[in-house]
């Protein structure tokens, strides 16, 4: 369990001292488990966009959703730090519109820092964020946002070229100021070389063991989707299967009239 209210500062001041836990949670629920349960981090993720609206990737999320998701688990969260994703088109457009937004998660949710893809391309937004006091994570690798320039969902950094990109974008984001930053789908090798390389800490997820911390989806640990997962998942429960069966005994109880018993019945 962590000590009571993790920051930004405190994060950074975690690398190569203590591994750092994230994971995403999107709602009041999930939210009250991750901090119960000593998260350092909670991210509300636009992965929300697939795993909670049903969409094909993170591109049709929109900043009300994002806000509407992001003030509830700002409402129970107690210790962990609490970022919220920037969505797409959220702060491509300048860094007028990015600290905009980003103020909004602040204002409107009490988040405590902010999340958003890529590199040398986002500087001057990371720098203007910095500059308004709002703290930035950043997001190197396989960056969800930019599925359609990549092509799909792929491991990112495999050829030298690429993998020198990566590292200068990584050096090029602390530099800019980001407290921490994700690496996400690149191989494990090019993600501690990155770890080594830089003074802030990074945040594996499909990175290997390397990182100075992990993050994984809160559906994807916990099981709560049927079908097939990334090979960096590790399942901690299967809680579609529980729900599954307990719903199925459930409307087999009604369908007997064996439901509502008397201790469900009021006099």
């Amino acid at each position: 369990m962590n000590p009571k209210k993790v920051t930004a500062p405190s994060v950074k001041a975690m690398k190569s001292k203590d591994r750092i836990a994230m994971i995403t949670a999107y709602d009041y629920p999930s939210a009250k488990a991750a901090d119960a349960a000593g998260a350092d981090v909670i991210l509300v993720g636009d992965s929300l966009g697939m795993v909670v609206l049903g969409h094909g990737s993170t591109l049709p999320v929109t900043m009300d959703e994002m806000l509407h998701h992001a003030r509830a688990v700002g409402r129970v969260r107690k210790e962990a730090l609490l970022v919220a994703d920037l969505p797409w088109l959220s702060y491509h457009l300048g860094a007028r519109d990015a600290i905009f937004n980003a103020a909004r998660f602040v204002r409107e949710a009490g988040a405590d820092a902010v999340k958003l893809e890529g590199g040398a391309k986002r500087l001057e937004v990371v720098r203007a964020l910095v500059d308004a006091e709002i703290p930035v994570m950043g997001h190197l690798g396989l960056t969800p946002q930019s599925v359609l320039a990549m092509g799909g969902y792929k491991v990112q950094g495999r050829g030298r070229d690429q993998a020198d990109v990566l590292a200068a974008d990584a050096r090029a984001l602390a530099e800019a100021g980001v407290f921490s930053i994700v690496l996400e789908g690149v191989p494990a090798g090019l993600a501690a070389r990155i770890t080594s390389e830089i003074p802030v800490p990074t945040i594996g997820i499909g990175a290997g063991k390397g990182c100075d911390g992990q993050v994984l989806v809160v559906h994807d640990l916990l099981g709560m989707l049927e079908g097939p997962v990334p090979k960096f998942v590790r399942r901690y429960a299967d809680l579609h299967g529980a729900a599954t069966d307990a719903i199925k005994r459930w409307a087999e109880d009604v369908r007997k009239r064996a439901f509502p018993g008397p201790a469900e019945t009021y006099d």
